[in-house]
């Protein structure tokens, strides 16, 4: 009868052996826990489950229980990045020249390229992890917030050499980790949870009282058990960000393969898992969800692995078809010995040509939008539109444009970062979405309306606050109807912002190209507003334009509010003006809106709204079949 794997007796272990139920077989009843919990960690990680077994309980459970509350997803966005070391003499040497990139929450990032490429220089910036006298020059931003110590707490670190007291057993470091690193609140039944649970995750159970370096004849990890008790290591907070320097090293095919898969399956459960990784095979490559090419410290590709082929092919690189893709482009981006120079300007060349691609182009406008969401605080702008306006909203000629310059406020503020926040809803959402529909467990529209329900209190609370805001600091009109309905429909704006936005989330199927064909249809919007230009004096085969635009109905809305049954606007006699508006109705007309048309505005918002979401349930059922 053969011994259990992991168990104290001699002899050498099998790399990875624990990942394979079939060796795990024995009689002894006492090891059955074992072999079925490795079971369940086999079907985790090659059917990429997002939930296992040992999934957290009930929060009160947890609670009681002193369980590890999962961090909170995290998008990391880089811009402009270039990273400089102090050499001796006091010269400078730069090793990473202006790149930029995103990595979100639910994807795994590979960066790639050949040694001297920069891509642990750029990792360990990213982490905030840089050695001393490095000097780094751009932007770094997580969850909105600069990268700062903050990192070494919420996001974990998977070093290149594995470095271990090796005399310990598996169980003894890791508890020791747990001391160490988990919230000192934590009780000792919560560490010791968290910490068997890691072990049957990452298929270590059997092999917990096995010492990690091995000592007088004891068994010793093989190489791919130390890379999953680093991993597990790492995993002791529920970090929501993991960078993993050069995992698969030293690793046989299988082992990385797997390890790989533990990664894949982490980042399916909502992490962000950014490697670096040296020439992996074509099974490696599929894994991941976006791979970045580094070259001489620039950015030679970013996108997916098939785009990276279509690339190269597009600059006359082809890729023999028995020839490792990954490889073929390690090959491409190194430096010939002994043609260092021609090397160089062949890679200046590729990185020169995707800096101006179509890829890049898009990569820019999903950063720029990042940084504009995060910079977009409600309050903050509230505060500051309604200062703007503060006392200007009089009933004289002047105070005409400043009620309606505060109005717009209002309804821009609630139509553009709304409708640009959803974008990438649904893209990102979508292998798990599409996955779950096979499997039968939904049905697209309800899947659809869920998401929005889920999304309600932020659609009724944020618009109340906005306008609660600017309308009481701006000093537009002082009745509770005037208010009451304002309100109403800033909410209402907002709503058919989002159904706007989730549509071309649904249609187009990721946030760059969404975003490339939103841009013209959002200047067309402002357009047609009533406020840069009359809408009577619009071309006839634009003005169908308008009836479209929501911003034109609320903006017609809120002004009849405002105006209605004003008769008493101040004429400046002193000062030479073409016209003299002195009523509501006379305001109403200079703008080509009509005092009669409020209900009529009303439901035109209403069935835009309606409209929207309809053709966003079309475009995902759309999306699915054609899958």
């Amino acid at each position: 009868m053969s011994s259990p794997i992991g168990g104290e007796g001699s002899g050498t272990r099998d790399d990875d052996s624990s990942l394979n139920p079939s060796l795990n077989n024995t009689s002894d009843s006492s090891n059955a826990g074992d072999s079925y919990e490795l079971t369940s960690t086999v079907k985790l990680v090659e059917d990429e489950f997002e939930r296992s077994k040992y999934e957290p309980l009930f929060l009160e459970v947890e609670e009681a229980l002193g369980g590890v509350r999962p961090s909170s997803p995290a998008t990391l966005v880089w811009r402009d990045l270039s990273v400089h070391v102090t050499l001796r003499g006091g010269m400078l040497k730069r090793l990473v020249n202006g790149v930029s990139g995103i990595a979100k929450p639910g994807t795994l990032v590979a960066l790639m390229g050949p040694s001297g490429a920069g891509k642990t220089t750029l990792m360990s910036v990213l982490a905030h992890r840089s050695p001393v006298g490095t000097i780094v020059e751009g932007e770094i931003v997580m969850n909105g917030r600069p990268v700062g110590d903050f990192m070494h707490r919420e996001s974990g670190y998977m070093h290149q050499d594995d470095l271990f007291v090796e005399n310990l057993t598996v169980i003894e470091h890791l508890s020791i980790m747990a001391r160490l690193r988990m919230d000192r609140r934590m009780s000792r039944v919560g560490r010791t949870r968290r910490v068997n649970q890691l072990l049957r995750q990452l298929g270590l159970y059997s092999a917990r009282h096995t010492r990690i370096g091995g000592l007088d004849g004891y068994k010793t990890l093989s190489g791919g058990e130390r890379k999953r008790l680093a991993f597990a290591t790492e995993l002791l907070t529920d970090p929501g960000l993991l960078f993993c320097d050069e995992p698969t090293t030293g690793l046989d095919s299988f082992s990385a393969q797997k390890l790989v898969s533990l990664l894949r399956a982490s980042a399916v459960q909502g992490k962000t898992i950014i490697c670096t990784i040296h020439q992996p095979s074509s099974e490696l490559v599929a894994h991941f969800d976006r791979l970045v090419l580094l070259a001489e410290g620039r950015i030679a590709y970013t996108g997916t692995a098939s785009g990276a082929l279509n690339f190269f092919e597009s600059l006359g690189y082809h890729c023999p078809l028995t020839y490792n893709p990954t490889d073929f482009y390690i090959k491409l981006l190194a430096l010939t010995p002994g043609s260092e120079s021609a090397s160089r300007q062949a890679i200046k060349s590729v990185c020169d040509r995707f800096a101006v691609s179509d890829a890049a182009k898009e990569l820019d406008m999903e950063i720029h939008l990042e940084f504009h969401l995060m910079n977009s605080e409600n309050e903050a702008i509230a505060l500051t539109a309604g200062l703007c306006f503060l006392g200007t909203a009089r009933l004289t000629q002047e105070g005409i444009q400043d009620v309606q310059g505060a109005l717009f406020i209002i309804i821009a503020e609630n139509t553009f970062s709304p409708m640009y926040s959803v974008l990438n809803m649904f893209p990102e959402e979508f292998p798990l979405f599409h996955r779950e529909l096979r499997a039968g467990l939904y049905s697209t529209p309800l899947y659809y309306i869920a998401r929005m329900i889920a999304l309600l209190p932020g659609l009724l609370v944020e618009p109340t606050l906005f306008t609660l805001v600017v309308y009481w600091i701006a000093g537009l009109r002082a009745t509770f109807r005037a208010f009451s309905f304002t309100v109403f429909l800033s909410i209402l704006v907002l709503n058919v912002a989002i159904a706007c936005g989730s549509f071309f989330s649904c249609a187009f199927g990721s946030m760059p190209l969404a975003i490339a064909y939103l841009v013209p249809f959002d200047y067309s919007l402002m357009m047609t507003s009533g406020l840069f230009i009359k809408l009577s004096s619009i071309p006839k085969y634009l003005s169908w334009i308008r009836n479209l635009s929501w911003l034109m109905y609320s903006n017609e809305a809120m002004s009849i509010i405002q105006w209605e049954g004003v008769q008493n606007i101040t004429c400046n006699v002193g000062r030479l003006t073409s016209t003299c508006l002195s009523t509501g109705d006379q305001v109403l007309s200079q703008y080509d809106f009509e005092s009669d048309r409020l209900w009529d505005d009303v439901l035109a918002l209403l069935l835009l709204y309606t409209v929207f979401h309809l053709l966003a349930v079309l475009a995902l059922r759309h999306r699915t079949r054609r899958k």
